[in-house]
């Protein structure tokens, strides 16, 4: 049984498992990344799946292919990623903030103050 979630679909997950990796440092730039057939094996999905999700991080230059070896992350990939996903981040939070906020005229400093007591809140 894998771990995937049903609701988005596998390739993208697999995409998005190996950009947390970078993200989070466990794959640097020039690393070997996973092989396609070792995520097949481990995750036990089909090959053209992890293919597809593989091949978008290579034509987004977060992968690149050296023939006969394998797939490294790319230079400038990590910084990449950061900067997507808190353009990301903007649009799927951050603008929603903001209206709710000036519909419920709430000020720049109480969301700041907002901000830090969630943060209390959720940290150890």
């Amino acid at each position: 049984m894998n771990q995937f979630d049903s609701d988005k679909p596998i390739f993208i997950q697999v995409r998005e498992m190996i950009e947390d990796q970078i993200v989070n440092d466990q794959l640097k730039e020039g690393d070997q990344a996973p092989s396609t057939n070792q995520l097949v094996q481990f995750y036990k999905i089909n090959h053209a799946t992890v293919s597809k999700g593989i091949n978008q991080l290579v034509e987004e230059d977060i992968l690149f292919k050296k023939r006969g070896v394998g797939m490294f992350v790319m230079e400038g990939a990590k910084e990449k990623l950061i900067q997507k996903r808190k353009e990301s981040f903007m649009d799927n939070y951050v603008i929603g903030l903001v209206q709710e906020a000036e519909k419920l005229k709430v000020t720049e400093q109480e969301i700041i103050d907002l901000i830090k007591q969630a943060k209390r809140r959720i940290q150890p």
